[in-house]
C-alpha cells in the first residue's frame, strides 16, 4: 500500500502545479501577462508621424530618443520625448496611435498635436 501512495501524491502534485502555471501564464480577459513580473510595466507600442515647419512628414521612432536597451514606456515618457522632439525644433507637431500595455490591460492611445491621449 505504501509503495502505490507515494506515486498518486507525486501524481497529483505534479498536475496541480501544471494546472496552477498554466492559470498564472494565462491572460484573463482584457489583460495582458497577468503574471507578476509584468504588472508593474507599462509597454506602448505606437506609430507616430512628424510633420516638419516646412509641411513634410516622417515617421518618428521614439526608441531612437532613449538609451540602448530601453524598451518600457508608458504615456508620461511618450509625452516628455513628443515634447522634446517638438521642443528642439525637430518637428513642428507630432501625431500618431498605438495601443498601451499594462496591468489594466491594453487601452489604445493617440498622439494629437503632440498631446499624448489616451
Amino acid at each position: 500500500m505504501h509503495g502505490s501512495v507515494l506515486p498518486a501524491v507525486q501524481a497529483a502534485v505534479t498536475v496541480a502545479l501544471v494546472v496552477w502555471m498554466i492559470a498564472g501564464f494565462t491572460p484573463l480577459t482584457g489583460r495582458w501577462m497577468r503574471w507578476k513580473m509584468f504588472c508593474r510595466a507599462t509597454f506602448t507600442i505606437i506609430t507616430l508621424t512628424g510633420t516638419t515647419k516646412d509641411g513634410r512628414t516622417e515617421p518618428v521612432n521614439v526608441y531612437d530618443s532613449l538609451s540602448p536597451g530601453s524598451f518600457i514606456l508608458g504615456p508620461p515618457q511618450l509625452q516628455t520625448i513628443v515634447k522634446h522632439l517638438v521642443a528642439s525644433g525637430r518637428y513642428a507637431r507630432v501625431d500618431g496611435h498605438g495601443r498601451v500595455l499594462s496591468a489594466r490591460g491594453e487601452q489604445p492611445v493617440e498622439v494629437r498635436s503632440s498631446r499624448v491621449v489616451l
